[in-house]
């Protein structure tokens, strides 16, 4: 994605209040065109409020909502119509799974041949043409988050509007449906705006990501930019970027942190002002070997612990404690327990520097 990319819908001086309290302000973000958005951050952090009043369900105390350059809430019906949405909870009425995927065709008017036609089509491409005629109620949660989906792309939106829709299923069935989806997106090329927590979700299915903490926007971009280069500790923090360092720059142009020299090829703040240094777990590597280059650091193994693909082990040199995420090949080659030395390596590059304006 680069930013040249068409805004859909532009959101701007956005305000939503609950109780006459703020609960989201929003001075300014654009919603690309044919991309998946993914909105992401803690809980309470106002992913879903934003959601809803794109949905036109929560009215905003100030600001504008637009999509193709008209205000959407000039004309409700009309806007809704080109939008569909999927929820945590499948919402499914107690009908047949056919019925409930023709159900907002229906609703737009459109005659029962071509109703058909759509609903075969996408419980066909959802994999589950076989459930048509079973009812609602005697579908697994699998089968049902499927069949609310497959209802979201029948009607062909412009805009597709997802809270969650992933995260009430168990894990072997949340892979597949991400993965079916994941191509069926890239096919429709819908504008998607998908509301999620799960960091691993958002780096696989997202073109684009807006964070939000505390009811705020601090970051949008690219995934990538935004799990790599954090703006601030906030959302280093939860994007996963364990390993964050107090130092200051000096005069050589590397950074003391915790007694221990690193050099950065990021953008250099002032000589001898406060940071934050960034380092990503699995950007550090663990050997045996010290060959000399840059940012090599001698630490000890203080604690080791499984995490799925990978072995997670807690480092501490001198002043500094550091998280690593080896593969579990490499770690296995290693050979390394609790109380051994071993040397981290962390390229220049993977050091990424924020100013400290705390």
């Amino acid at each position: 994605m680069t930013d040249r990319v068409e805004a859909h819908i532009e959101i701007r001086d956005l305000v939503v209040q609950r109780g006459g309290v703020s609960v989201l302000e929003i001075e300014s973000l654009d919603i690309p065109r044919g991309l998946v958005t993914v909105m992401i951050g803690p809980n309470g952090s106002g992913k879903s409020t934003l959601l809803g009043a794109l949905q036109l369900v929560l009215h905003p105390a100030r600001g504008t909502l637009t999509l193709d350059g008209e205000a959407m809430d000039a004309d409700p019906v009309k806007t809704r119509r080109r939008m569909s949405a999927a929820f945590q909870e499948p919402l499914l009425l107690s009908m047949s799974v056919q019925a409930n995927v023709e159900l907002p065709l229906r609703l737009r008017g459109v005659d029962r041949r071509r109703r058909r036609e759509l609903a075969e089509h996408w419980l066909e491409r959802f994999g589950i043409a076989a459930l048509a005629r079973r009812h609602a109620r005697q579908l697994s949660g699998g089968e049902a988050q499927r069949v609310s989906l497959a209802r979201a792309f029948a009607s062909q939106p412009e805009v597709l509007l997802l809270d969650e829709p992933f995260s009430g299923v168990d894990a072997p069935t949340r892979e597949g449906l991400i993965g079916d989806f994941a191509e069926i997106v890239s096919e429709a090329r819908p504008t998607t705006v998908l509301v999620t927590h799960d960091r691993d979700e958002a780096l696989r299915l997202g073109d684009h990501a807006a964070l939000l903490i505390g009811g705020g926007l601090r970051q949008s971009g690219p995934p990538s930019e935004v799990f790599d280069r954090p703006v601030d500790r906030a959302v280093a923090e939860f994007v996963g970027t364990e390993n964050i360092w107090e130092g200051r720059r000096s005069e050589s142009g590397v950074y003391q942190a915790g007694g221990v020299r690193l050099a950065s090829t990021a953008k250099a703040v002032a000589l001898g002002a406060p940071a934050l240094l960034c380092v990503r777990p699995e950007r550090i590597v663990l050997t045996r070997e010290d060959d000399g280059s840059a940012n090599q650091i001698r630490a000890t193994v203080r604690a080791v612990r499984p995490r799925g693909p990978v072995i997670r082990s807690e480092l501490a040199s001198a002043r500094l404690r550091l998280i690593a995420d080896t593969p579990l090949t490499g770690w296995d080659e290693l050979s390394l327990s609790v109380g051994d030395e071993v040397i981290t390596r962390i390229s220049p590059a993977d050091v990424h520097v924020i100013e400290d304006t705390d």
